[in-house]
């Protein structure tokens, strides 16, 4: 039985123009094979798996062989060429900088630059993973690798590249590796499966590409997997159960279902989603992006970066055409809200279905535009209702309890306004004194409260944020509010970093206390004072300012004395 060969290295590039997705690199590692300008150190960074080693090692080859093509490819049958296909070549020695970090492997090396090659021009030295270096081996490398004998050249290879050091990278020519795109991966993949006589639909290649994220050799390595699972017919149904993908079609049925603002069939097709063992937030990221690809799809100049295969892009265009941009970026802003607080919520599928119904009246309060709301019925009248003019908003009125509020604050003729209203309110509750009842109004409540009370809901808040945020958490219980007038809080911190944490919290801090005093009036005054409090002295320079504050007899004793303080 013949031994197996993964895809990866079977059908691994052996020439420039073999390589996919690289090609401003490689053509200019041939023009400067052909103009005589190679560099003495290179270094090839980017992500994994886009053709970093697979170039180093071609380069290699290349400027070794002895009849080099008019295209500057290796020519496969010279003596140079043979050895190296055959990993027999004494001219290319490859190092794995993992394994090979320290400054006896690196001053091994630098003996063996000091000896020409026995065959061909160049003695090529590709270190893999060269940032694993330690920053001794480094200093060792630095002037060998900027003064190399003319026949030694250096290929260094990374996918961390910040973490080599700047004397380094200033005795190297960089070449920065993209990300290998979907069309790319799905047209080698279509390759390979054509050689190995695998019938693969597109979609599958396609979905096969994007779950690759743009690293060629991921690709392979999950194509050979799937290949064992399905044998040699590939289907995108195969893919999608094997890969543990959510089909396109739930995207496209939850998103008009949220477009028909139809709750009902939201919830059963997120029901059927989470029944197939899918992760709540899976679902968020792929509905994020199928949001993405319809906002994308809106202007023709940007469809480009739309990266699904033909068939499920036409889809994309037919939907987009139905979503209104407003729409999408709310959707999008409530689904990445819900993406980011889905981890730390104790109910994640209530979580995840309120922001699905949040998404699916989106359009239908949209639709209930100022014009149409003055128009509308009275259910008992059937007449139009018109806002009439109160005498004071505070009396309650002799009409029935279907009074229609008004659902915009615009001013009609003869209405007060807002702020008339919010005027007349302080100054009625200035003239009474203050006691537990609860004035309610068409625009908000002010219950009035005690500092108890507020002391109470002060530290259940504190309560609620005490595993996230333990330290704010502690400063809440050290430092007590103060309230003000006018439902004014104000809250003293010891110094400016403080007051920075807690104003990451105010408004949600301002929101419990709104809810939970059940005023609508209240404001929060975070005070950072000129001297902190409670601020202990730990130097006995410190110390003895502090006695001296309170006894400035002891600085006449240290002037007496000519003391001095350490």
């Amino acid at each position: 039985m013949e031994n197996f060969i993964v895809s990866a290295r079977k059908y691994r590039p052996q020439t420039f123009d073999t390589v996919v997705g690289q090609k401003t690199i490689t053509n200019t590692l041939k023009n400067a094979i052909r103009n005589n300008q190679l560099a003495q150190a290179f270094l090839f960074c980017g992500p994994r798996g886009v053709g970093k080693t697979t170039c180093a090692r071609i380069l290699a080859k290349t400027i070794n062989c002895e009849n080099l093509s008019p295209s500057m490819e290796a020519c496969d049958k010279c003596q140079s060429c043979v050895s190296f296909n055959e990993n027999a070549s004494f001219n290319i020695y490859e190092l794995d900088g993992a394994s090979n970090n320290s400054v006896d492997e690196i001053r091994n090396l630098v003996d063996k630059v000091r000896i020409p090659p026995q065959m061909g021009k160049y003695k090529v030295y590709i270190i893999d993973e060269v940032h694993m270096l330690s920053a001794s081996a480094f200093n060792a490398f630095l002037k060998t690798l900027e003064e190399p004998p003319p026949y030694a050249k250096f290929i260094l290879a990374t996918t961390e590249k910040h973490k080599i050091i700047p004397t380094i990278l200033s005795r190297c020519q960089i070449f920065d590796f993209k990300r290998i795109t979907v069309e790319d991966i799905a047209g080698h993949l279509n390759y390979v499966a054509t050689n190995e006589r695998i019938t693969a639909e597109e979609d599958a290649l396609h979905i096969i590409a994007q779950k690759a994220d743009g690293a060629m050799r991921d690709a392979l390595s999950i194509f050979d997997q799937l290949v064992s699972f399905a044998g040699h017919d590939l289907t995108y149904e195969t893919v999608l159960e094997n890969l543990n993908v959510l089909d396109y079609e739930y995207f496209f049925n939850i998103t008009g279902h949220i477009l028909d603002g139809d709750i009902s069939s939201t919830l059963l097709t997120i029901n059927e989603i989470l029944d197939k063992g899918f992760d709540g937030q899976h679902f968020l990221i792929g509905f994020g992006e199928h949001i993405r690809n319809l906002l994308v799809c809106k202007d023709p100049v940007t469809i480009k970066l739309l990266e699904t295969a033909p068939t499920i892009r036409n889809r994309y265009l037919e939907q987009s055409a139905l979503c209104p941009v407003d729409f999408l970026l709310k959707v999008l802003e409530l689904n990445n809200k819900c993406d980011l607080n889905y981890k730390i919520s104790n109910n994640k599928r209530l979580h995840l279905e309120l922001a699905l119904m949040q998404m699916c009246i989106i359009l239908r309060n949209a639709e209930v535009s100022p014009n149409e709301n003055q128009k509308k019925k009275s259910p008992v009248q059937n007449i139009p209702v018109i806002e009439k003019k109160t005498p004071d908003p505070i009396l309650p009125t002799s009409k029935p309890a279907e009074t229609v509020k008004p659902k915009e604050t615009r001013a009609f003729p003869g209405t007060l306004s807002i702020k008339d209203m919010t005027s007349s309110l302080q100054k009625e509750s200035e003239k009474k004194p203050l006691r537990a009842e609860e004035k309610t109004g068409e625009y908000g409540t002010s219950t009035i409260f005690t500092l108890e009370q507020l002391e109470t809901v002060w530290d259940q808040f504190g309560e609620t944020i005490h595993k996230s945020m333990p330290h704010l958490s502690t400063t809440l219980k050290k430092h007590r509010p103060v309230l003000k007038e006018n439902f004014l809080i104000e809250f003293c911190v010891d110094n400016k970093v403080l007051a920075e944490n807690l104003n990451q919290k105010k408004n949600d801090l301002l929101d419990f206390l709104i809810v939970r005093l059940n005023n609508a009036k209240i404001h929060l005054q975070i005070i950072v004072p000129d001297h902190p409090i409670g601020l202990k002295p730990y130097t006995d320079r410190e110390k003895f300012g502090r006695m001296a504050e309170k006894n400035p007899d002891l600085l006449d004793l240290r002037e007496q004395l000519d003391l001095e303080i350490d």
